[in-house]
C-alpha cells in the first residue's frame, strides 16, 4: 500500500477544504453532501453521538449559525492507496479562550468522490 501520493493528498486536501468553508460559512447543504449517505456513517461531537445521515443533518439544520469563525492549527492529512485517508487538525476559536478543539475524520473515495465516513470532535484545556 502507498502511503501519502501526492495526487490523492491534493484531492483530500481539496475536499478538507471545501468543509473547512461550509462549516465556518454554516452551508448546511455542502456539509450533508460531504458526508456520505450510508447507514455506517457517524459523527461524534463536543456533546452529541450521531449515526448515520439522517441524525447528522438533523444536528447540522439546527446548530446555531454564529460563532462558527476558527483558525486550525497542526491539520495533518494521511492518505492510505488511493481510497482512503484521515483528516486531523487542531482548532481554536476566539469565543472559547484557553480551549483547543480537535477534529478527526476519516475519508473514503466513493463514486460521488471523497465522503466523511466518521468524524469525532473534541475539545480540551490548551
Amino acid at each position: 500500500m502507498e502511503v501519502n501520493l501526492p495526487e490523492v493528498v491534493a484531492e483530500v486536501a481539496a475536499a478538507f477544504a471545501r468543509y473547512e468553508a461550509a462549516l465556518v460559512g454554516n452551508d448546511v447543504a455542502a456539509l450533508d453532501a460531504l458526508f456520505w449517505s450510508g447507514p455506517q456513517t457517524l459523527r461524534y461531537g463536543i456533546g452529541e453521538n450521531l449515526y448515520g445521515p439522517a441524525e447528522i443533518a438533523a444536528f447540522r439544520a439546527a446548530r446555531p449559525s454564529a460563532g462558527l469563525a476558527r483558525s486550525l492549527a497542526r491539520t495533518q492529512i494521511t492518505t492510505y492507496g488511493r481510497d482512503h485517508a484521515v483528516a486531523a487538525t487542531l482548532f481554536y476559536r476566539a469565543t472559547a479562550p484557553g480551549k483547543v478543539g480537535r477534529q478527526l475524520q476519516s475519508w473514503v473515495r466513493m463514486p460521488e468522490g471523497w465522503r466523511v465516513v466518521a468524524a469525532h470532535v473534541s475539545v480540551i484545556e490548551e
